[in-house]
C-alpha cells in the first residue's frame, strides 16, 4: 500500500514539475516575442521620424513655401510622438537596451536645425547608424 501511495505522489509531483517547466518556457517565449516586437516597433518609428525630419528640414533649407513646411512640421510632430510608446515599452521590457535606444532617438532628433543640406545628410547617416547599432545590440541580447 505504501508503495502505491508513493508511486501516486511521485506521479503527481512529476506532473506538477513538468507543468511548471512548460509554463516557465512559455513565459520566456512570450517575453522574447514582446521584446522583439518592441524593438521592431521602435525601429519603424525611428525610420518614420527620420524621414519626416529629413523632409521637414529639407523643406526649410530649400526655402519651400510656408504651407509645405508647416505640413512637414506637423508630420514630424506626429512621428516624434509615435516614438514615445515603443521607447517606453523597450525600456521596461529590456532595460539593457534603454541607453542604445535613447541614443538612436537622440540621433534622429539631431536632424532638426541642420545648417546645410550636407549637415542634414550627415545627421541622417548618423541616425541610421545609431538605429543599426540598436538592432545589433538587440540581436545579441535575445
Amino acid at each position: 500500500m505504501w508503495a502505491s501511495l508513493i508511486a501516486v505522489m511521485g506521479t503527481l509531483l512529476g506532473s506538477m514539475a513538468t507543468y511548471l517547466v512548460q509554463q516557465r518556457g512559455a513565459d520566456r517565449s512570450a517575453l522574447r516575442r514582446d521584446r522583439l516586437a518592441a524593438v521592431t516597433a521602435l525601429t519603424v518609428a525611428l525610420a518614420d521620424h527620420r524621414r519626416a525630419m529629413w523632409v521637414r528640414e529639407d523643406s526649410r533649407l530649400s526655402g519651400a513655401d510656408a504651407a509645405a513646411y508647416e505640413a512637414a512640421r506637423a508630420e514630424s510632430h506626429a512621428t516624434r510622438s509615435a516614438l514615445t510608446a515603443p521607447l517606453t515599452t523597450l525600456a521596461i521590457l529590456k532595460p539593457a537596451l534603454a541607453d542604445v535606444a535613447q541614443d538612436a532617438a537622440a540621433a534622429t532628433y539631431r536632424l532638426r536645425g541642420a545648417e546645410s543640406p550636407r549637415a542634414l545628410n550627415d545627421a541622417r547617416e548618423a541616425a541610421i547608424t545609431a538605429c543599426e547599432r540598436l538592432v545589433r545590440e538587440a540581436s545579441t541580447t535575445f
